[in-house]
């Protein structure tokens, strides 16, 4: 399914790329889009895991630097039946983590700082077995496919409100419709789609990481902890784009915003995993 999910993408990339060329540019800037597409579709692919990364500056730690996590994530990995993942560190005080990678041979673990700092070890073994099970599940290439996808049309619509605002000479009446789908209905397709990829992962990893750890209480205690931190500080260097990635929401919203939040709500997931502890 995740592979499916991935064609689409990549083809959904390919096909919006095409349209706002040929809205903005016409034949030339259809080509030019068609060309582009391919460029990203095959950076997407192979290298956006590693741009993500590079985005929250993470570094990569050896078994020397943070022995206690390392041998965490060898010990999960081990139970998992899973390759053992590279891990990262993100220099943040805001406890947070994702998973990242094209499939589970090339696969990445990050953490923040202040995720070791506020939680137990049990906790942490839940989290950490929260984000290999995207990796177990293979999330990890879907999700990061959807970041570089969103932060693609958030950029298109900005390319084509400054078209608007330059103002185009000509008066094709299909080139003015196409700008005005790619600055008004564009970015809330792409959270749409977020929407519609993140929050069933998100219930699946719940369930599948309890199993890795085999402690759902101390998954849904983690949850409850870092919930509450991500709202009283949100992580400063977050991007809408690549939100959907963490373990919590690591950006500030309340009222409507959580209606349109890429994770579920953080209630029913604890109640899930008591559930299942139950």
């Amino acid at each position: 399914m995740n592979t499916l999910k991935t064609v689409f993408l990549m083809t959904a990339m390919m096909v919006l790329f095409m349209f706002a060329g040929g809205a903005l540019g016409g034949d030339t800037g259809l080509a030019i889009a068609f060309v582009f597409a391919l460029l990203m579709n095959f950076g997407a692919y192979w290298f956006s895991d590693k741009i993500v990364l590079k985005m929250y500056g993470a570094r990569e730690a050896g078994q020397n630097d943070v022995p206690k996590l390392y041998s965490m994530v060898q010990e999960l990995s081990h139970h998992a039946k899973l390759p053992m993942p590279k891990v990262y560190v993100i220099d943040s005080a805001t406890p947070n983590a994702f998973a990242t990678g094209r499939n589970p041979e090339n696969a990445a673990v990050a953490v923040t700082t202040g995720i070791l700092k506020i939680l137990s070890t049990e906790e942490l073994a839940g989290v950490l077995a929260h984000e290999l099970a995207h990796i177990k599940n293979r999330d990890i290439l879907t999700g990061t496919i959807v970041a570089t996808l969103v932060a693609t049309i958030t950029y298109l619509a900005q390319m084509a409100s400054w078209a608007a605002f330059f103002g185009r000479h000509d008066n094709d009446e299909d080139s003015g419709l196409g700008s005005l789908f790619m600055i008004i209905l564009a970015p809330i397709a792409a959270t749409l789609l977020q929407l519609a990829i993140s929050r069933s992962r998100e219930y699946a990893a719940d369930e599948s990481g309890a199993s890795i750890c085999g402690d759902p209480l101390s998954l849904a205690s983690a949850l409850q902890k870092l919930s509450g931190a991500n709202d009283a500080v949100p992580m400063q260097s977050a991007t809408p784009a690549t939100a959907h990635m963490f373990i919590v929401n690591p950006l500030r919203g309340g009222g409507m915003m959580k209606l349109f939040s890429t994770h579920p709500p953080m209630e029913e997931r604890i109640s899930r995993l008591r559930a299942l502890a139950g």
